[in-house]
């Protein structure tokens, strides 16, 4: 059981951006311990209606009245500084804490918390190894970047000293948290607009690495240099995954895919055979991702049964090429990638399926990396049949970087492969539905409200 002294002394604590994926977690884990949680947020969603059920008040718009009430208030990275309830709190001397900050306070309530970290596959790897712990009884608690129909939502309260949690290198927020276990998957150029380049990238993951204790446990992808060179940095324990790297500890052999697309692959560990394993969500990726989640139990002593059920049992996580409708004879998905090394994973596993053609609807998400990356993006792009381009999801920013979504159309064109933008949803899917077969297969992608398409069909 979690030891809670260190922040038992504020009974009211309110949330600004409550409808945040991390934020909505936390706020859960503080209503089950016993704190009196409210919480704002700009706009209604599922997640806010999902609190509202579990009895934690959510006030669309500024709540000032539980703002005045509240000990403590913590706050989203998005939330500026000049927010009116912020500027509140701070003006009736009432403590205010950004959420990573606050998260590293209950990180440090358990006595091993397990970070699974890394540029992509953040979520899947965290659920992975959720339903493995899950699946051997160990009753963790738990905080995933997307809902996971196992555990009913985004996070799960368990009895036990475990905390399985996604640790973002954004901000380098990652820094904040006080990990047993550090799962890493990858170190690729994203976010730039925070650290300009993979050097600067490289070194946020090196001081996340310092922060394990002597008896800590560091996991890092072999098939990545960056990775790799990582276990430099700690005195922890560490074991290596690869599928390329055959001296890693643990390696995928014979990896073979169904009419699906799911892998099943043998693992060897220290070039022994371990066990075959068999996925239910598509691409060699999640092999990659599998590999990570079995080379961290197996080091909690985690059966090769309750590992093999476990993976089996996971079926994606919210957004992560989740299947949507069919529509006509025509399979609807969706997925948040938005980087390039995550279209292009992402394209490979859909390649792996059996259809028609394909028709993907990418919405860039943010100005600047879309102006970094472009030339990657049409890259990764060209690997799908058909390709809609439609607006750039400012997110946090405006544009100040003279891109637009049009840039990118003429880059995957000056590569020999036609696509088209398209502005307005509705058209999107007249468009769609004018041009698509029975078979085909259409993917919405990108982070932002691009997953709306594939509802309005």
């Amino acid at each position: 059981m979690a030891n809670i002294d260190n922040i038992k002394r504020y009974k009211n604590i309110h949330m600004i951006g409550i409808g945040g994926v991390s934020m909505s977690g936390i706020a859960g884990i503080l209503k089950h311990w016993g704190f009196n949680v409210t919480g704002s947020d700009r706009t209604k969603s599922d997640i806010t209606n999902k609190l509202l059920q579990k009895r934690i008040p959510v006030t669309i718009g500024h709540d000032f009245e539980n703002t005045a009430k509240a000990n403590l208030v913590v706050y989203t990275a998005a939330v500026k500084q000049d927010d009116l309830e912020l500027v509140k709190a701070r003006k009736l001397h009432i403590p205010t804490v950004e959420r990573a900050d606050f998260l590293g306070e209950i990180t440090k309530s358990f006595e091993n918390t397990i970070c699974v970290s890394g540029t992509h596959g953040k979520t899947t790897t965290t659920s992975m190894v959720s339903l493995c712990f899950l699946e051997a009884n160990m009753d963790p608690s738990i905080q995933v970047g997307a809902s996971l129909k196992q555990i009913n939502g985004n996070f799960k309260i368990g009895n036990s000293e475990y905390f399985i949690i996604e640790a973002c290198e954004y901000v380098e927020s990652f820094l904040k948290f006080h990990p047993k276990a550090e799962i890493i998957l990858n170190i690729d150029n994203d976010h730039l607009d925070y650290f300009k380049n993979i050097e600067n990238i490289n070194n946020a993951f090196i001081k996340y690495v310092k922060l394990l204790p002597d008896d800590g446990l560091l996991v890092v992808n072999a098939d990545n240099a960056y990775c790799l060179k990582l276990r430099n940095h700690t005195s922890a324990k560490t074991v290596t995954y690869g599928i390329e790297s055959e001296n890693a500890n643990f390696v995928a052999k014979n990896i073979t895919f169904n009419k699906n697309g799911f892998p099943i692959f043998d693992v060897y560990h220290n070039n022994f055979f371990y066990c075959t394993i068999e996925l239910s969500v598509p691409g060699v990726h999640n092999v990659s991702n599998a590999l990570a989640c079995i080379a961290l139990c197996d080091s909690y002593n985690i059966s090769k049964t309750d590992i093999k059920s476990g993976l089996k049992k996971y079926t994606g996580a919210h957004r992560r090429f989740e299947f949507v409708k069919t529509y006509e004879g025509v399979n609807i998905y969706d997925d948040y990638g938005h980087h390039p090394t995550e279209i292009k994973a992402t394209a490979m596993a859909l390649q792996k399926k059996q259809y028609n053609q394909s028709w993907v609807v990418f919405q860039p998400h943010t100005y600047s990396r879309t102006k970094n990356l472009l030339d990657d993006f049409a890259d990764a792009l060209t690997n799908f049949d058909n390709i809609i381009v439609t607006d750039i999801y400012a997110a946090r920013e405006t544009n100040t970087y003279n891109i637009s979504s049009n840039d990118l159309v003429n880059k995957i064109k000056s590569l020999g492969k036609d696509a088209i933008y398209i502005s307005n949803f509705n058209d999107i899917i007249s468009y769609l539905k004018e041009h698509i077969q029975k078979d085909d297969i259409i993917l919405t992608l990108g982070a932002g409200d691009v997953t709306e398409i594939g509802y309005k069909f």
